[in-house]
């Protein structure tokens, strides 16, 4: 029996995240010793998805693998230092993979060879070379379930936030958006079902309008504005 090869999983807690991991995990070729989650020192949040810290440990807990974090400046000006620290790190535990949840954007594939490749990890992506409507198909047989977190305000309405991503949920899709969500028109986060032995408590307690400025290649900035869910975690009083 051909051993394992140890692996390291970057979870961001939404759906692509959810259906990599659980197709990997039931591939049996990898031995996923950690999930890897990057962080907003600032908010305690996670980068893209703004889910909190407690709930991303919680999903760790609820799949049986533990959590890493790795704390980012806003500005991401420490981002390079704190990865090459994060994959030194996971190489002494004899990590040789890092796997993640891509789908179709072969420039974000490209980026991320580019970055680890040359420190010795090989780059696994689980769900690539699909279209967006095949992913979504076998997502929504998976048994996995997913809220709508963040969506971008010229794509998807506020509306949308706190919606479960089920068949009804995409039916209301406009036609010009991608299904998954490729080009950041919605954002997730997996609670329930599939992978996970036991649900994840959290709440919407507000929908907030955010804006990012985002500096092009042209020099100019583009301002990107989402709806966001302001999530709340439950305290549990004994």
């Amino acid at each position: 029996m051909n051993q394992r090869k140890k692996a390291l999983f970057n979870w961001s807690g939404g759906k692509d995240s959810a259906l990599a991991l659980q197709t990997i995990l039931k591939d049996n070729q990898f031995e996923v010793i950690s999930l890897l989650t990057t962080i907003n020192e600032e908010t305690l949040t996670s980068s893209i998805h703004s889910i909190p810290i407690e709930i991303l440990s919680k999903q760790a807990d609820s799949i049986g693998i533990p959590l890493h974090t790795v704390l980012f400046a806003k500005d991401l000006k420490n981002y390079d230092h704190r990865m090459r620290e994060t994959v030194e790190y996971f190489k002494k535990q004899g990590v040789t993979h890092f796997i993640f949840g891509d789908i179709l954007l072969a420039d974000i594939k490209t980026y991320r060879e580019s970055k680890l490749n040359p420190l010795g990890i090989e780059v696994v992506e689980p769900l690539w070379d699909k279209s967006s409507s095949e992913i979504m198909d076998i997502f929504l047989t998976s048994g996995i379930k997913t809220k709508i977190i963040v969506t971008q305000t010229d794509k998807l309405n506020h509306t949308f936030i706190g919606k479960n991503l089920d068949r009804n949920t995409v039916n209301l899709f406009p036609n010009e958006i991608d299904i998954c969500g490729e080009n950041g028109e919605y954002h997730t986060l997996a609670y329930a079902g599939g992978l996970f032995k036991k649900e994840i408590d959290f709440s919407i307690s507000e929908i907030k309008k955010i804006y990012y400025n985002i500096d092009l290649d042209n020099g100019k900035t583009k301002t990107v504005t989402y709806w966001q869910a302001e999530i709340t975690v439950p305290t549990h009083k004994f």
